[in-house]
């Protein structure tokens, strides 16, 4: 099953200028909770992005990229359906993003582990907004917090396809 994690903002944006304008240290150490030890699917802009531009220690690193340079400690990959293929060698594969290639692969993932943070900050590169998407349901709502000023709140969204076939995924938590 190929899964998502991102971190939107109130507009469902997720950065500007080829970065988050707003990271919230929780939010990092979920990140790194739910990846650690999967596969992680970026785009090369993306991965320039993190820190020394070098692929995330502990996960299989896979780059989509149109450059055919190699990465060192990733595999690079050229298209979607070579993606797909590398992403299904291992048990669990989660697309980190950016923009375009959260795009291009949420028609293949069924889980999103999304971060929604009640602030609007400028964004010049935005999620589809899950909840206008008849095909995901939210499967798990986290209680509201806040860290500097920032309210938010984890959510996971379920294809609903997927949720019909798999008994792992948990009802909606109430409030």
């Amino acid at each position: 099953m190929l899964e998502a994690i991102v971190a939107v903002y109130a507009d469902w944006g997720i950065g500007a200028d080829g970065t988050q304008p707003v990271a919230l240290r929780t939010d990092r150490a979920h990140f790194r909770a739910v990846t650690r030890g999967a596969a992680v699917l970026v785009g090369r802009r993306t991965l320039a992005d993190f820190p020394g531009g070098r692929p995330l220690p502990g996960r299989v690193n896979i780059v989509l990229s149109r450059s055919q340079d190699p990465i060192e400690g990733a595999t690079v990959v050229h298209s979607i359906e070579e993606a797909l293929a590398e992403a299904a060698k291992h048990p669990r594969c989660l697309v980190i993003g950016g923009a375009s290639v959260y795009r291009a692969m949420l028609p293949h993932v069924d889980r999103v582990y999304l971060t929604k943070l009640d602030i609007r900050p400028h964004s010049d590169a935005f999620f589809p907004d899950l909840d206008a998407d008849p095909e995901f349901r939210v499967s798990e709502r986290g209680p509201e917090q806040e860290e500097n000023g920032v309210t938010f709140r984890f959510l996971t969204y379920t294809r609903r396809s997927a949720a019909q076939d798999d008994p792992s995924i948990q009802k909606e938590r109430p409030q």
